[in-house]
């Protein structure tokens, strides 16, 4: 069974952000923000004594120092510390292999709140984020990711055979359903774009806390990706994922795309990591790297950045 509901629900009011992948079951937040503490001190170590490499040139930097700092949430399966207290996920365990090719032989993480990871990256608090990050329009206004790794779908939280038949976020407002999801979460605006009052929607920590609500009966629906809630009602008996399904915006069907961040200075070493994750696609290296972590082939993906951007 889940730990208990750890934070007070809240409402959605002035929280949304744009969108994310939602969180699955992941390490305790207090262990993942003091190893943040702790490994920003050394990165900021790692950053001196690079002067003498062009300004700008990012990749050249990481190679010279043999060190990258990744941005990490603290969440599975993206990035995360695991029960023997190392950093996994599929978007860490991605960041070894592309960067080790581009020369550049360590990754080390960092972990921070989700909603902190643009602006830490805009104040090289670390090199790159890795957190497996929605690709969208307000974002790439701000930054410029890699083409993404996986692209992904939404499913619900409900109870046990899914009482209300809640398959869609119109059902969700067309029952009166009490709606929650995580902060800065993407169902935010889906729900909302759906008719849902957003100053009524529950805002949570993450999918485990989701998950506690639907079972405690204090709300009817969670909304996630389909990947974490089918994680996290695996061992429940009072709750269900529903099937996946596209979010409905402006009339047509949205298929979301999750990638790594880069400064907007930074397209060189952008460039460079796609050329690798593109070889990676090619061969289905990809799909073996991501599939202990959940993924299934049909979260595979041909999408661009160009296109998500959109």
């Amino acid at each position: 069974m889940a730990p208990p509901l750890s934070n007070p629900i809240k409402t959605a009011s002035g929280r949304a952000d744009g969108g994310r992948p939602g969180r699955a079951a992941g390490p305790p937040r207090r262990a993942v923000l003091a190893s943040a503490a702790a490994l920003g001190a050394v990165g900021a170590l790692g950053a001196a004594g690079c002067g003498r490499i062009p300004t700008g040139d990012t990749l050249a930097r990481l190679k010279s120092q043999g060190t990258v700092r990744l941005g990490i949430a603290g969440e599975a399966p993206y990035g995360y510390i695991n029960d023997d207290g190392d950093f996994t996920g599929e978007a860490v365990e991605l960041a070894k292999i592309i960067f080790k090719r581009l020369g550049v032989g360590r990754v080390q993480p960092v972990a921070t709140d989700f909603s902190s990871l643009i602006p830490g990256l805009k104040t090289q608090q670390f090199d790159v984020v890795s957190a497996g990050m929605y690709i969208n329009k307000e974002r790439c206004q701000q930054v410029i990711f890699s083409d993404p790794e996986y692209q992904m779908l939404d499913s619900f939280i409900v109870r046990k055979g899914n009482p209300k038949g809640l398959r869609t976020y119109q059902d969700v407002v067309r029952k009166k359903a009490r709606f929650g999801t995580g902060t800065g979460y993407a169902e935010i605006a889906y729900a909302v774009a759906a008719g849902y009052k957003e100053s009524d929607i529950v805002i949570l920590q993450d999918q485990v806390a989701g998950l506690n609500a639907v079972e405690a009966g204090r709300i009817d629906v969670f909304g996630g990706t389909a990947l974490t809630a089918r994680q996290v009602v695996r061992k429940s008996r009072r709750a269900e994922a529903t099937e996946p399904f596209a979010p409905v915006i402006d009339g047509k069907k949205h298929i979301d795309g999750g990638g790594f961040t880069f400064r907007p200075t930074d397209t060189k070493l952008r460039d460079a990591f796609n050329v690798e994750i593109h070889k990676m696609k090619k061969s289905g290296e990809l799909f073996r790297v991501l599939k202990p972590f959940g993924f299934t082939e049909a979260e595979m993906t041909t999408l661009t950045a160009k296109e998500l951007c959109r």
